[in-house]
């Protein structure tokens, strides 16, 4: 008997992991096994500081349908089900919350569909690339539910306003590629077969970064988004800051501007 593929494919590339949803056949839509495999990863990845990007991709012509409904766990029915469910929707929802918490920045390689959940997946990295062809949408709500799902409500109007968002959230329209571009939902548009290229081009310039500097950047991001005054994101700023100019990597960082090399950061 042959062993089941993994729902996920992770390949290392020195500093960098590249992410694969793996279920092209069921157009890479979210069981729980998928679920639970990027819930561990992402929830494990502060502790890998040999890892400084990560970079989330999908085989065949679609990035995620969603959530697979032909899950036994969606259509099993009786007592207990709303426990059931309720366990399910918090694995769900801690897979973004771990996404958004990991200290390495995500790039999104959307080569295709991203609907419901995949949407989600696409809405919690922090750059997104797309394909022509890609298209997104809050599914949730074309399936009798709320369109508010997996940090969505939160995320999307952040990424582009309560208008636009409002607009998608509240109907489960497509949004194409290009209107995602024009939204600043997507950094780029690329061809399908140049998104990987593209996001390991965007990751090498992140590693020029010391490794310390570039997580507190998104750890500083992630806070000023929500912080309530200027004064408390410049404050934010100013700690990050001092820390880091007590790392041996910014001294590395400055002696290596004025000989014009090259950094060798060591992660300290």
């Amino acid at each position: 008997m042959s062993t089941p593929a993994a729902p996920v494919q992770i390949e290392s590339r020195g500093p960098v992991d590249i992410l694969t949803l793996a279920r092209p056949q069921k157009l890479n839509a979210l069981n729980v096994e998928m679920a639970r495999t990027l819930h561990d990863y992402f929830s494990t990845a502060a502790s890998r500081t040999q890892v400084r990007v990560i970079v989330l991709r999908a085989q065949g012509k679609e990035f995620c349908a969603g959530a697979d409904l032909d899950s036994a766990v969606f259509a099993s029915t009786g007592p207990g089900r709303a426990q059931r469910q309720l366990e399910l929707q918090h694995l769900y929802s801690g897979l973004i919350r771990h996404m958004r918490a990991c200290p390495q920045p995500i790039i999104a390689l959307i080569n295709g569909a991203a609907c419901g959940a995949g949407f989600s997946l696409a809405l919690a990295s922090d750059v997104r690339y797309a394909a022509p062809e890609a298209r997104m949408n809050a599914a949730y709500l074309r399936v009798g539910l709320g369109g508010c799902d997996m940090g969505a409500g939160y995320l999307l109007p952040r990424l582009v306003g309560l208008s636009v968002a409002s607009e998608f959230l509240l109907t489960g329209r497509f949004m194409s590629a290009q209107r995602a571009l024009a939204a600043g939902l997507v950094s780029e548009i690329v061809p399908a077969e140049s998104l990987l290229d593209t996001g390991l081009a965007l990751a090498e310039d992140m590693l020029k970064a010391s490794p310390m500097g570039l997580r507190m950047t998104k750890d500083a991001l992630n806070l000023a988004i929500d912080a309530g005054s200027l004064d408390a994101g410049l404050a934010l700023e100013d700690r990050q800051q001092v820390i880091l100019l007590g790392t041996a990597d910014h001294q590395e960082a400055v002696a290596a501007f004025k000989q014009r090399r090259p950094p060798q950061y060591r992660d300290q």
